[in-house]
């Protein structure tokens, strides 16, 4: 039986080191280690999900429970598996106390860093470099099999521990064995980012520039009269979409694997992501979700994965013109930019420009498709800062930021962010910090708002997590501002006035 310290370890080497080629030796070295009934649990725990989804438990909660600490590691990996497993399976009346019960034994038996691990791991907190794209190469090193025939296998089962078990049990025949099937979704191609539509233009010469929406990411199967929605995460959300499921019945196939975007719609204008998810959410079906499509992967018996982009594109249109995602053929970065506009007129979040002769490359976020958004930057107040984990141990990392209240001259949070943060800003930043230091909650180091830090968004949503009622979407650190004083920092307004207008 493999003791978690093991996994815990492997995280931690992997987090220190910076060399990709080094993490991967190291995953592959543990892996190679473990019993084959273990190889999907460690696989699961390093990649921060377990095989069972995410557990569910609070921040607070699980935080907030005390333990004791043990000397020596005894805890193995089946015996923590087992333990989510009980903790999603125990609901009901009181089954937050049993819950905190199982946690608590669970903690009493771990030592203090493999606590700090299932703490991360139970709050989907758990950052480091064992993501699927490095752990799929892992996987691939420690079974003697070649690297592209593992990521297409993971790329086509959409299960990165389910394609660790295969390859490390059945090797290059198991995995070349699993084939694009209805009604098992996988992972969606994603796009990587673009300073500008000229930028994204040029590097293919000829490009597909099509509207980027701000909806939920779908992907639809249809077999005769069944239809079946997956998200982008491959959760199954068809009974939620009853709509959506009519309207892929009227289109003249019998078979399709369909990739779009489900959206709210208000007389015409796109709803904010938050409330599209909402009207998903909500008892009853939705109303006006309006369904988008940008790509097809199957048509009646045709896998189409390895089919050219303008192909793929061209069949879809054949199938669905009604519904298909505006966009352009074009070579001209003027044409690509008049895209750009035309989407922000009607509400939408930019551009992605697609290289027409690329292939699906599900689960990548490669060069093939580029997205294009407009790039907004505030000066935000840093209210405090989170120590780090990994390579950011002993560092001040995720940043509490604040906007100014007019009325008041106070600051109200409005996010945390962590990302853009360089070594030398992370020492400097943390120095800083402490030098401003008021008082500690937990993990965190409260300071007087003093410094000011320039940030870039895509934008605000509406939020009750934080007193101001809005949060940063995908806030990332430009620089710090220190040429102005927090009185100059931008407003809870000027963040306020992003917010989508509610439908």
């Amino acid at each position: 039986m493999t003791l978690l310290a093991d996994v815990v370890n492997a995280s931690a080497h992997v987090a220190d080191t910076s060399s990709r080629s080094r993490k991967v030796a190291l995953l592959a070295e543990l892996l190679r280690a473990l019993d084959p009934n273990e190889v999907p649990l460690a696989v699961g725990f390093l990649a921060g999900t377990p095989r069972q989804g995410r557990v569910g438990v609070g921040y607070s909660t699980i935080y907030g429970i005390r333990h004791a600490l043990a000397l020596e590691a005894s805890l193995t990996i089946d015996e923590l598996d087992r333990a989510i497993a009980e903790v999603q399976r125990t609901t009901g009346t009181g089954s937050a106390g049993r819950r905190k019960g199982i946690m608590g034994e669970l903690l009493n038996r771990a030592t203090e860093q493999e606590a700090d691990f299932v703490k991360r791991l139970f709050t989907g907190e758990l950052r480091q470099g064992a993501l699927a794209g490095l752990m799929v190469d892992a996987i691939a090193k420690a079974a003697g099999i070649p690297g592209e025939l593992a990521r297409r296998a993971l790329m086509l089962s959409g299960d990165l521990t389910r394609t660790a078990e295969i390859a490390m049990t059945k090797g290059e025949q198991g995995l070349r064995g699993i084939g694009f099937e209805l009604f098992r979704p996988i992972l969606p191609m994603l796009a990587s980012t673009a300073e500008s539509v000229p930028d994204a233009v040029a590097s293919f010469g000829r490009a597909s520039v099509e509207w980027k929406l701000d909806g939920i990411r779908i992907q639809i199967h249809r077999r005769e009269q069944e239809v079946r929605i997956y998200t982008r995460n491959l959760n199954d959300i068809t009974d939620a979409l009853p709509g959506i499921v009519d309207t892929v019945l009227r289109l003249p196939v019998k078979q399709a694997v369909l990739d779009g975007e489900a959206l709210w719609m208000s007389e015409g204008a796109p709803a904010a992501f938050q409330d599209t998810v909402a009207q998903i959410d909500r008892d009853g079906p939705p109303e006006r979700i309006a369904t988008f499509l940008f790509d097809l992967l199957h048509v009646d018996g045709d896998d189409l994965l390895d089919t050219p982009l303008e192909e793929r594109s061209a069949r879809l249109h054949r199938i669905a013109p009604q519904l298909k995602i505006p966009g352009l053929l074009t070579s001209d970065p003027e044409e690509g930019k008049r895209v750009l506009e035309e989407s922000l007129r009607a509400g939408h979040e930019g551009v992605v420009v697609k290289d027409p002769e690329s292939l699906y490359g599900a689960g990548r976020r490669g060069k093939a498709w580029r997205k294009v958004k407009p790039v907004r930057t505030y000066d935000l107040v840093v209210l405090g800062a989170e120590w780090g984990h990994g390579r950011r141990q002993g560092w001040l990392s995720n940043l509490h930021l604040g906007a100014r209240e007019p009325a008041t001259g106070e600051f109200s949070m409005v996010g945390k962010c962590f990302k853009g943060l360089t070594d030398e800003l992370l020492e400097w930043q943390t120095k800083e910090l402490l030098a401003r230091e008021t008082s500690r909650q937990g993990i965190a180091v409260l300071v007087r708002p003093e410094l000011v830090v320039e940030i870039a968004l895509d934008g605000v949503q509406s939020s009750t997590r934080y007193p101001g009622g809005i949060a940063l979407r995908f806030a990332r650190v430009k620089r710090y501002r220190p040429d102005k004083n927090a009185e100059e920092a931008d407003s809870i307004e000027d963040l306020r006035a992003l917010l989508p207008v509610r439908a």
